[in-house]
């Protein structure tokens, strides 16, 4: 697994895990649903601004989003 696939996965984990839809953490990361909706699929790689945003979001260490699950 590559790691835009693991990040991708592990945010949508985490995302579940904290009942939250795909609409309401892209409003807490500040990004469209949309953009939110590709990461989760690995479409689009996040910047790391972005990334720091998600994990704020979902009350995480950034590092969270790059481990092994």
């Amino acid at each position: 697994m590559n790691l835009r696939d693991r990040v991708a996965l592990n945010i949508q984990e985490l995302r579940r895990a904290r009942s939250l839809s795909q609409e309401e953490l892209a409003h807490r990361a500040d990004v469209s649903r949309g953009h939110m909706g590709k990461l989760e699929n690995a479409k689009f790689a996040a910047s790391l601004d972005l990334l720091e945003r998600i994990a704020k979001a979902l009350n995480v260490d950034p590092a969270e989003l790059f481990t092994k699950r």
